[in-house]
């Protein structure tokens, strides 16, 4: 169906305008009209001639999703009908991409599919653990209660993300200067020393010599090594997206001092809230720990998860598998026999995954403490070396002056 671009007034007297998919521009006025707004103007939607070119479309985002399923959790507790929700946030978003994307899945609606269904068949925006949770809320009527937790968990996700990604940017921001100004004082300032002091004629300090080699080296082959640079990365990236290599690396990753202390705390977070979240919306405890396998982010702690599902499925509980896996520490496999004695599992894996959000907050704390003064020392060290090493022939020359 076509889109109709509309505008119009509301009882308040307020000038409103969105979007409707509707058979012709009459549908969208009678439907405005119901909705107590007086049309202004009712017109057809250009079509967007880069509709098809996926890479030039704007990318679905967490905010998106997070903002979607609030307002969508509002009107379903407010009692709209399922297809007019869809129909109306379709109208609202911004992001063309995403606008499609509603549309389509209020089409399938209409069609009779369930709203789990429609979503399942958009995996780059919801992912298996918001279908999943969707399909429970919408077996249990309490669609409006799920959208809500699911919102929350988003939320604490995106957080949870953006304090890691904000502890690296400082040491790699540092890095790059580093980086750059070595390579512009070897490629561009010691090239004129080296002419000067060869004017002068004479031997050069043993550390000045090197410096004027590296640089001499540096200028011959950087091409070479920016290329080698790109295979490596590029190597690495192929190696990566194999099963062993992404085991491997993985692997090595948690056995870092202090960023894979971070990173396991990181991977304990989300395991406890988006275990614990499915578990407070009545998914299954089996088809739960597999959505979570599958959304760890580290194949070590996968395997571990994985092998859990497996002896729970044999008839063991879930605190001795995950304490015999090594994977998650004591305190949280404590926590959670604790929770499953008790018959509150899914509020004790709340407070364990509360407890680790703060614990990444200290560890993020503690890595960027430990990383900025190796960097600063790197960048002062490198820099103050070869500028001492380019002015020692200079005191040399002083000093026979005198």
């Amino acid at each position: 169906m076509p889109v109709y671009v509309w505008k119009g007034k509301n009882r308040a007297g307020k000038t409103v305008k969105g979007e409707m998919e509707a058979p012709d521009a009459e549908v969208v006025t009678q439907t405005l009209r119901r909705q107590r707004i007086e049309p202004i103007r009712v017109k057809e939607k250009p079509k967007d001639i880069l509709e098809n070119v996926k890479f030039l479309q704007p990318r679905v985002r967490e905010k998106d999703i997070v903002l979607f399923t609030r307002q969508f959790a509002t009107m379903i507790d407010a009692g709209l009908p399922l297809v007019q929700c869809l129909d109306i946030l379709a109208g609202q978003t911004d992001n063309r991409t995403f606008r499609r994307m509603l549309r389509e899945i209020k089409s399938d609606v209409e069609s009779g599919s369930t709203f789990a269904d429609a979503l399942r068949k958009h995996p780059d925006a919801f992912d298996d653990l918001f279908v999943n949770l969707v399909a429970a809320g919408e077996v249990g009527g309490i669609l409006d209660t799920i959208l809500n937790r699911l919102s929350v968990y988003i939320e604490k996700t995106m957080a949870l993300k953006k304090k890691v990604k904000g502890a690296m940017v400082y040491p790699v921001v540092v890095m790059l200067i580093a980086v750059a100004v070595v390579a512009v004082l070897l490629i561009f300032v010691i090239p004129v020393f080296q002419r000067m002091f060869e004017d002068m004629g004479g031997a050069l300090p043993t550390p000045t010599q090197i410096v004027i080699n590296v640089s001499d080296f540096f200028r011959r082959y950087i091409l070479v090594m920016v290329i080698a640079i790109v295979l490596l990365l590029v190597a690495f990236r192929q190696f990566y997206r194999t099963r062993r290599g992404r085991v491997l690396v993985d692997d090595l990753l948690l056995r870092i001092p202090v960023l894979g202390d971070l990173i396991r705390k990181v991977s304990v977070a989300r395991f406890t809230r988006t275990l614990g979240t499915m578990i407070q919306s009545g998914v299954p405890l089996l088809d739960g720990l597999d959505i979570v396998a599958k959304t760890a982010g580290n194949k070590t702690i996968e395997a571990a998860i994985f092998k859990t599902r497996a002896s729970i499925a044999e008839g063991r509980t879930i605190a001795e598998p995950l304490g015999e896996s090594g994977v998650f520490p004591a305190m949280v496999v404590q926590m959670i026999a604790v929770g499953e004695a008790t018959g509150a599992l899914d509020s004790m894996l709340s407070k364990i995954a509360d407890f680790y959000d703060e614990e990444v907050d200290a560890a993020v704390d503690a890595l960027t403490s430990l990383i900025e003064p190796f960097m600063l020392v790197f960048l002062g060290g490198t820099v103050g070396g070869l500028v001492v090493s380019m002015y020692l022939p200079i005191f040399k020359i002083a000093a026979t002056v005198e």
